[in-house]
Formats: structure tokens, sequence, C-alpha cells
């Protein structure tokens, strides 16, 4: 299934995407795409749905595929060509960052330019969902735990993540920074993966073409990994790394500015596309 959220923002409905890429009304059946309903046996209860049984719906807005987000968790230097491309080696283990739950958004909604930023930049990213509660998840029980998954866009002003000094959360959690959706793909209709092609562009130039098949560390591990360290909840969201191309990576490098246009989409799991704008207080 594609599962989608639509509406305005704070009072997004849940639906379903059927296969004339319609969207179809789930209200009657789920209070969200959230929490519980991404257990197994919520999602297969509404997989039974006969899509021309629900109603189809003008969407004007895709909110965020997941709500009640608890954990937004990502992984950094996990592409062997995007560390290459920084400079950095690849991390003997996960690098593991936070981005707050405020910086959610919907895939189409504006991205803002934070309060004195220079160098806000761009990642498209493989979103895995949790559907299963996993503590202490042994790797090959791990894809189990998996709902979905879906495209994030890791935005980040990297001038705060590496120059202000600490931990990389400060330039990765600001309002607007992290676009997701448009659906929520679940697990059983994706085959692998570890090789879905991934692309971002901004204005029209194609920055990152890459796949996830340079991913180091793959979702059965991931989620394995950081079970380790913290047990993850249905709808926790964990955002894999990027592939090479980002702006920081360009000679000389190139940030985003008000007015710019991102899209960016991964094979299978749609497509994002957000205006840039300046803050305004």
């Amino acid at each position: 299934m594609k599962l989608v959220r639509y509406g305005a923002p704070g009072a997004e409905k849940p639906g379903m995407v059927d296969g004339d890429g319609q969207v179809r009304d789930l209200s009657a059946h789920v209070a969200d795409v959230a929490g519980a309903a991404l257990g197994d046996d919520e999602l297969a209860r509404l997989a039974a749905i006969d899509p021309a049984t629900l109603p189809v719906v003008a969407v004007d807005r895709y909110g965020p595929c997941v709500g009640a987000v608890g954990k937004f968790l990502c992984i950094g230097l996990n592409y062997s060509d995007h560390a290459a491309e920084t400079g950095a080696s690849v991390p003997s283990e996960p690098v593991i960052f936070t981005k707050a739950t405020s910086a959610i958004v919907g895939p189409n909604d504006n991205v803002e330019i934070p309060k004195g930023s220079t160098k806000t930049d761009w990642e498209v990213e493989l979103g895995i969902v949790i559907g299963k509660a996993a503590r202490y998840v042994d790797e090959a029980d791990a894809l189990a735990h998996i709902a979905g998954y879906c495209v994030v866009n890791d935005v980040s002003e990297r001038a705060f993540q590496l120059e202000r000094q600490g931990t990389w959360d400060k330039g990765k959690g600001c309002d607007t920074f992290g676009p997701i959706g448009p659906w929520l793909v679940t697990r059983d209709e994706v085959a692998d993966p570890t090789a879905l092609r991934m692309w971002l562009e901004v204005n029209g130039h194609r920055y990152q073409d890459g796949s996830t098949a340079t991913m180091v560390y793959k979702p059965a591990f991931l989620v394995s990994y950081v079970s380790q360290f913290m047990s993850l909840q249905p709808g926790d969201v964990i955002s894999t790394g990027t592939p090479p191309g980002v702006g920081m990576g360009q000679k000389p490098p190139v940030f985003l500015k008000a007015g710019d246009v991102m899209e960016l989409g991964i094979e299978g799991l749609g497509q994002q596309r957000q205006t840039v704008t300046a803050y305004r207080a």
C-alpha cells in the first residue's frame, strides 16, 4: 500500500493511493497514519479494503506521511561515495543524530532558511518508518519491525552543524528541515530497499543522482543497531543517509537561497518539491 496524510497542517486525514494514483479517504477506517495503525495486523486490515469502496478526494496538500512521530533519527555518513566527497572516512559504526520533530513538514511545503543561516543544504534520503516496537532486536528479525519506507529531505545548515561546536543536531533540526513523504510505502511493496534510485535537483539542475546501493549500513542492520541504544516505537522515523551531490560537496560549494526550488525523489516512493523561503520574524 501507499498511505498518505492530506489536508491542512495539523488537521491531516488518512488516505490510500489506489492503482490509478487517486487518493482515497481512509477516515472511516483509521484515525491517522500513526502509532498503532502502523503494526502488521492493522496494515493488513487496511490492505484488505477494496479501494473502490473508498471516497476519492482532491488533494490540495500532502502532509507528512507519518503522524505523531516520536523520534526522528538520522544516520550520518552512511554512503561511501558521500563520505568521500566530504573528505570523511566511513565510520566504523553508524553515526546517529536527531532531527527535532518540529522540523517535520509535508513533502511539498516550503523550506525556510533559518535566521543567521549562510550554508543551508539539501540531502535526499531513504526514510524507515517503524511499525512494531523494537528493543535489542537481532538483525535477522529487524525487517519485521519496519512498517514501510518514505522519502526524506534531510535539510541541513552546515555552518550550524559543523562550525558552531557540539553535536550536529543544531544544524539539522531547524523548523521546516524535515520534509517527509508523500507516501508511506509498506515494506511488502519495496522488494529491495538497498537498490533504489534516488535523485535531487535544485532549479532543474541535478545535483544528486545515486542509489541506496552505496548505503554502507543497511536498513535491517540500522534498526537492530539503533535498538541497542534506545527503544524504537511505532511511528518513529530513521533517515538513513544521503548519496553524493550535496551543496557543500560542490566545487565551489553551493547553498540554498530564497526562491530556489528543490525537487527530489526515490524510485517507487514518490517525489517531493519545495520552494525555499527567507526567514521572517
